[in-house]
């Protein structure tokens, strides 16, 4: 293992106007001399120096205990303090400490809080599922004071974690006091306390706050590849992992591991292969205690050219979204102008533009949507190859850093939302609270037509939604080239007839491509959903009568955009026994979701409840497609079986139309020519 941290804590400086500070006494000091503004002479011709105080730059380790409830209820977290030219930005998170339970000799049982982190052990990680609180800071010390405290402002958010959503739990201060820290700190000087009070002034708990690190987050990055690919190390010359970490001011450890993964089948990896892959031949770790993103090169994808960021949303079958990317080593740049010195070449050969995509997934890994702002790590690399000049050519026009709005996120968006294991790809810039920069705006010209490819579906089948993205107004606008789960643009809820709502978005996301074109005015872009399970289970769970809002959301000038639309569709109760079971088989199976998306033979539970949808007369029509697509592509030493597929489909089966296309290849392939125009006739099921 390799662990990158090349830098030294810079030392800060006055405000403009003051007279130069000195240095530190002492690397872990933040006392300050300053020649006072008005000297006090206490012998003649001498000077005596006034002490000041500055707040430390880097991750402190924070409790806060609520003065109020249970004495077993306790809040560690961190609080993340940049260093910038106007002062300092800080942001925090805060999980609840779990209890334990020994028994004593008596037989008696007490309960006790565990043991609280280590500041000795650097930036602490813990449990995703304790996870609490965001506090916004509003207001603290931004460049040095005379006295020994200094106020802290911030709002405290709190996560729910079915509903993933916020709630402002309201403004508070802590007037936060330097003192002595406790064993353990590795600075005895950095460690502040004090006493929260709300906007009312009434004490609420304390605060405690201790440095343990001048980078602000730590993560580890797991690189595999099978023998052929590169690693994406560098781009071949001074920038790598460890100058990308360094500048977003993150202690990043890369784990260079397996270096002779085995290729399922053929070179090409498709989405399932990948999937288990991943799931397979990572180390193993904990993401309660470790936050672990896992690179695979391999030689080509099947999905797309460059890069993936795939298990975008894989938690109903491991709970660990945004956890793996993949690259592809033996894609073939083309040979035309735009692509500068790298024509022609095979990808893991250019390593500047190789290394630039793995930055560039693994940015989606962190919850990062693809920002045009600049030629930074979030653009996509054919918008950077088109910007490239005679002068300036492609790869070496790349920009080598995150845009400055993504380096706010990556510093300080809640914990949720970046760690692996978090909030699924596609959660909205503007619904986590951070930056008031980060706002979503609305095109009026633009309309999301939603429907329902059947008004009335029955309980256990997945729903498919048809969706038209319509510019009504005078002028064009640029949109997503493609609306999709797959390519991150599609996401929204289903509320129930008990009014429960339930989110969906992609549990594969592949965001290397172009991604916007414009869309002339009368013009429309079309897709279709097909859904069954979001991150809080089945969507349509229960009969009656079931809203579906989908949003549309992108990323055009480093500004987020979204349109949204509605439809309702009515799910009908159990005709009887046979039905009933095979509805509860699909919609408590979480992999029957991963079935559809990836397809293969490694889902064994999920491929066990599409069976026993196939072996209903109710729910076989809504399913043939999916278990159609599924056999009609190879897996493993597993051939494509095109004729087998084909039998699946018939006139009663329920498809979209870019299904009933995809069915129609599948028809071709297999020789049957008059079933295949047939099945690209029809548009919706009988």
């Amino acid at each position: 293992m390799v662990q990158e941290h090349t830098h030294d804590d810079a030392h800060d400086h006055g405000p403009s106007g003051t007279p130069p500070l000195p240095e530190l006494i002492a690397n872990t000091d933040t006392t300050r001399l300053v020649a006072p503004s008005a000297p006090v002479a206490v012998h003649p011709g001498v000077i005596t120096p006034i002490p000041t105080r500055s707040l430390r730059c880097g991750c402190y380790l924070i409790n806060f205990k609520p003065s109020a409830g249970s004495a077993l209820v306790t809040y560690d977290g961190t609080l993340r303090v940049e260093c910038h030219a106007e002062g300092r930005t800080a942001s925090g998170d805060l999980y609840q400490r779990g209890i334990r339970a020994m028994r004593l000799g008596t037989g008696q049982t007490v309960i006790s809080l565990q043991p609280p982190p280590n500041p000795a052990a650097g930036i602490p990680i813990f449990a995703r599922g304790q996870y609490r609180e965001y506090l916004r800071v509003t207001s603290l010390l931004e460049n040095f004071t005379f006295g020994s405290n200094f106020t802290l402002g911030f709002e405290r958010r709190r996560f729910d974690s079915v509903s993933r959503t916020w709630s402002n739990l309201g403004a508070f201060t802590a007037l936060m006091t330097w003192m002595a820290a406790p064993a353990g700190y590795p600075s005895s000087k950095d460690y502040l306390s004090g006493i929260v009070k709300n906007a009312s002034n009434v004490a609420v708990g304390t605060l405690t706050m201790g440095w343990v690190s001048k980078y602000l987050r730590k993560v580890t990055v797991e690189i595999d590849r099978v023998s052929v690919s590169e690693a994406p190390l560098n781009d071949g010359g001074s920038n790598s992992w460890a100058s990308v970490f360094e500048a977003i001011n993150w202690q990043g450890t890369v784990d260079v591991s397996d270096a002779n993964i085995a290729q399922p089948s053929g070179e090409s990896w498709s989405d399932a292969e990948m999937h288990q892959t991943m799931l397979a031949k990572r180390d193993a770790s904990n993401l309660d205690a470790e936050w672990r993103y896992h690179v695979l090169a391999v030689r080509r994808l099947d999905s797309t050219e460059r890069g993936i960021m795939y298990d975008g949303n894989g938690s109903d079958s491991n709970n660990v979204p945004r956890e793996g990317v993949g690259i592809s080593s033996h894609w073939v740049i083309p040979n035309a102008a735009p692509w500068g010195l790298a024509k022609g070449q095979r990808f893991g050969a250019s390593s500047k533009a190789y290394f630039r995509t793995a930055v560039h997934e693994l940015g989606h890994a962190f919850g990062l949507y693809h920002n045009s702002v600049d030629l930074g790590f979030m653009n996509v690399t054919p918008s950077i190859a088109a910007a490239a000049t005679a002068s300036n050519p492609f790869p070496n026009n790349i920009q080598w850093s995150f845009a400055t709005d993504d380096l706010m996120r990556l510093r300080h968006f809640p914990d949720i939302y970046v760690r692996p294991g978090g909030t699924p790809f596609g959660t909205s810039y503007a619904s986590t609270p951070q930056s008031p920069r980060d706002s979503v705006i609305s095109d009026d010209s633009l309309h999301l037509k939603t429907s329902a490819l059947l008004d009335v579906v029955p309980l256990g089948a997945p729903v498919r939604i048809n969706l038209e993205l319509v510019n009504t107004g005078d002028a064009p606008v640029a949109v997503p080239g493609h609306l999709s789960m797959k390519g991150g643009t599609l996401r929204g809820q289903v509320i129930d007839p008990a009014g429960n709502a339930r989110q969906f978005s992609s549990c594969l996301v592949c965001l290397d491509d172009e991604s916007e074109t414009d869309l002339a005015p009368g013009k429309s872009v079309r897709s279709a959903l097909t859904l069954m399970r979001g991150p809080q289970g089945a969507l349509f769970g229960s009969a009656g009568l079931h809203r579906v809002q989908v949003d549309a959301c992108w990323e055009s000038d480093g500004n987020a955009k979204q349109v949204s639309g509605e439809t309702a569709v009515m799910i009908t109760p159990p005709v009887d026994d046979a039905h009933a079971r095979a509805a509860l088989k699909v919609l408590s199976t979480p992999d029957t979701l991963l079935v559809l998306v990836f397809g293969g033979d490694h889902l064994t539970d999920g491929l066990e409840a599409v069976q026993a949808a196939l072996d209903n007369p109710v729910l076989r029509p809504h399913y043939a497609y999916i278990e159609a697509k599924r056999l009609g592509q190879r897996f493993g030493k597993r051939k494509a079986d095109a004729r087998k597929a084909a039998a699946l489909i018939t006139t009663k089966t329920v498809m979209t139309d870019s299904e009933s296309k995809k069915a129609k290849l599948l028809m071709a392939d297999a020789g049957d020519e008059a079933a295949a125009g047939k099945t690209a006739g029809r548009k919706t099921g009988a």
